[in-house]
């Protein structure tokens, strides 16, 4: 009885914001050359590169598609929300270190602002979902979304936010980590205007989030924690059974599970009974092990988990298959995506005004040439910008030079 109710104590107290550790502060490149480096991420998309994204399969994207064809590729960024004690912001930060060892861009995972590899739970929500609308509008690419414990529930409440079940969110400069007191973003690859209430990630995953979580104030308004709105393209929430602090009643009966409230794709994933909730993400060792790559890389969830001694002997194999699975998935959708629209649409002869890179797919500022400003980048009037691997005054299609 003793040991159990300092068990409910420690719950209790991760949760609370007292004990939110900040970041530690870290040494980060200068702004400008982690957004240059991405940038040139950009760059690198000719037509042959195009090609061979195009031919990918998105449900089977393999070592080899991920070292010859995405290495230097565009990926969407990842925002992580780690939950309140400092056990669970190392966790968080070990996921991140996990996928970027796995291949994914270090600056599409980190916050650029503050190099951290995950944002606080007690983080305000608003904020997450004007920063999905910032990094977007910026990128071309929808963001996703990941959260531990309490920073599950934000995720959530950041989603409905999006979803337009409150006030609408500010955009957010995810540079300057400051809203823009707007409510609304040039949508990069069609040119329209669109509220930051009609956005959508494009995944988003929550582990192990309710339970004592929701006796913290900023979730005492959280009623909707199991319903997800349209604002994410798919859905994936895992629980464990026994887990006092992430499960309602323990993570047993569908009290725990996540529905669709429209289109939304939603899965529900029970990890295994007795998992740590605190250390499940925790899974940067996997890198050194061969097999428990072998099992990762061979994952798909349309097959059960086998009984290999990888998956027998590691709690948190599943958890880092499934999410690792969605995440090279849905990098390779949104960038198909990009590249059909970028073949679609004009070019050029569209505001320049529209950020640091303004319109990726339809402008050329983001081909300008380092260090020229943007008179002596444009070409003159009547001409189209000669782009990596496409002639000078190429034809693109007439009915969209002017948005």
């Amino acid at each position: 009885m003793r040991n159990q109710s300092l068990l409910l104590l420690l719950g209790i107290a991760s949760t609370l914001p007292g004990c939110a550790t900040p970041a530690p502060q870290v040494d980060v490149p200068a702004q400008s050359q982690i957004e240059r480096a991405l940038d040139e991420r950009y760059r690198q998309l000719t037509p042959e590169r195009e090609d061979k994204i195009l031919a990918l399969d998105p449900e089977h994207v393999t070592e080899q598609d991920l070292r010859e064809v995405l290495s230097n590729a565009p990926a969407p960024r990842i925002i992580m929300i780690q939950g309140g004690l400092l056990p669970l912001q190392v966790a968080m930060k070990s996921f991140s270190k996990f996928i970027i060892g796995l291949g994914y861009p270090e600056w599409c995972v980190r916050n650029p602002s503050d190099g951290a590899y995950s944002y606080s739970s007690f983080r305000s929500t608003s904020k997450i979902a004007g920063l999905i609308a910032g990094y977007y509008e910026k990128d071309g690419l929808r963001p996703m979304l990941l959260g531990h414990s309490l920073g599950g529930m934000q995720a959530i409440k950041a989603l409905q936010k999006l979803a337009g079940e409150s006030s609408p969110p500010e955009v957010w400069n995810p540079l300057t980590q400051k809203p823009e007191a707007r409510h609304t973003i040039r949508d990069p690859l069609t040119g329209q205007t669109r509220a930051t209430t009609n956005l959508q990630v494009c995944y988003a995953c929550t582990l192990a989030s309710g339970g004592l979580g929701r006796i913290i104030p900023h979730q005492w308004n959280n009623f909707n924690l199991r319903k997800i709105p349209d604002s994410v393209e798919e859905f994936t929430g895992f629980s464990i059974r026994l887990d006092v602090f992430g499960g309602d009643y323990l993570g047993f009966g569908p009290v725990n599970l996540f529905h669709a409230t429209g289109t939304a794709r939603v899965r529900n994933v029970r990890l295994r009974t007795g998992a740590n909730h605190w250390t499940v993400p925790i899974t940067e060792d996997l890198l050194q092990n061969q097999m428990d790559m072998d099992w990762i890389n061979n994952y798909s969830p349309d097959n059960p988990p086998s009984s290999d001694p990888a998956y027998n002997d590691n709690v948190h194999i599943l958890w880092a298959a499934d999410v690792w699975h969605s995440i090279k998935r849905h990098w390779v959708i949104e960038l198909q995506n990009y590249i059909r629209a970028r073949r679609n649409h004009a070019f050029y002869q569209m505001p320049m005004n529209a950020g640091r890179i303004g319109l990726p797919v339809l402008a050329w500022e983001r081909w300008r040439p380092a260090g020229e400003s943007q008179s002596q980048a444009a070409p003159p009037a009547g001409e189209t910008p000669a782009l990596p691997g496409y002639p000078p005054n190429s034809t693109f299609p007439q009915s969209l030079l002017v948005l």
